[in-house]
């Protein structure tokens, strides 16, 4: 597998302090485009569409949480970068976590954005049945915006707040080639995803981790419970939280200059 199979950017100058941005499920690597902007001038910095998400390729099936570590591990040394600061937001923080637990000597410092240790294997069906409601694809644009305006929100209840929600459903969905409107990502890979991704929980690779560990939480977050948060901290010393007031699941999102201020100092700490 190489490099070229990812959709991905590097950003700032050469620099020996790196970080990768993994985002989380049915994102993108523009939705870490502002953060990395940010910190370009004292780090470079490396986004990427992750498997079955963006412009990266697609397969039929290969969704487990081990599968999308086995990507970064490729990608990054295609790159020739043999450390760097992780950052993982969502799914893309149990990604992170997978991959800190399988090349810790890879990972500098390692930061987890609203994402725990725990796991519920019935979360699939919530969103099977979100994708499931979209009927995509849409003949125009209009037409989707019409949908999700007027019609989404009395079909589904989502968890997270309604807003941002649809905002960011909206900014998944792209013109094709055939002038329709459809998803940016695979919607099965999606389901599978979620799935495969709780199978089993993360507390080995939560206790392994021996490089200082920054873990994020939203005050309101539907999904890092405040007990979770806490038990992550009681498992394993090297992790220091942080919880953002007024942030829910999407933090660095919602509280973008809360969000990046933590992030920078916590790195400038620990640079080695």
């Amino acid at each position: 597998m190489h490099i070229d199979n990812f959709h991905h950017y590097i950003l700032g100058a050469n620099s020996e302090q790196r970080i990768v941005f993994v985002h989380g499920l049915m994102a993108f690597a523009a939705n870490w485009r502002k953060i990395a902007n940010k910190l370009e001038g004292k780090y470079q910095c490396l986004i990427y569409d992750q498997r079955g998400h963006g412009r990266s390729m697609k397969p039929q099936s290969a969704y487990k949480p081990a599968d999308f570590a086995e990507d970064l591990y490729k990608i990054t040394q295609d790159l020739g970068w043999d450390s760097f600061h992780l950052v993982g937001h969502s799914m893309g923080g149990r990604v992170a976590m997978v991959f800190t637990h399988t090349y810790p000597e890879k990972v500098k410092t390692l930061c987890i954005e609203d994402m725990g240790a725990d796991v519920n294997p019935e979360s699939y069906k919530y969103y099977e049945k979100m994708l499931n409601i979209v009927p995509t694809p849409f003949n125009t644009k209009d037409e989707m915006k019409a949908f999700f305006q007027n019609d989404f929100l009395t079909l589904f209840t989502p968890h997270e707040p309604a807003q941002v929600l649809l905002t960011f459903l909206q900014a998944n969905i792209e013109e094709k080639e055939d002038g329709l409107y459809d998803w940016k990502f695979s919607k099965q890979a999606v389901i599978d995803i979620v799935r495969e991704g709780h199978k089993k929980d993360y507390w080995l690779e939560v206790s392994s981790f021996k490089m200082p560990v920054l873990l994020v939480r939203g005050e309101n977050s539907h999904v890092l419970k405040a007990d979770e948060f806490e038990k992550m901290q009681m498992v394993n010393p090297m992790i220091t939280g942080a919880e953002i007031k007024g942030a829910g699941h999407w933090v660095h999102y919602e509280k973008y200059e809360e969000f990046t201020q933590i992030l920078d100092s916590f790195i400038s700490t620990h640079l080695k």
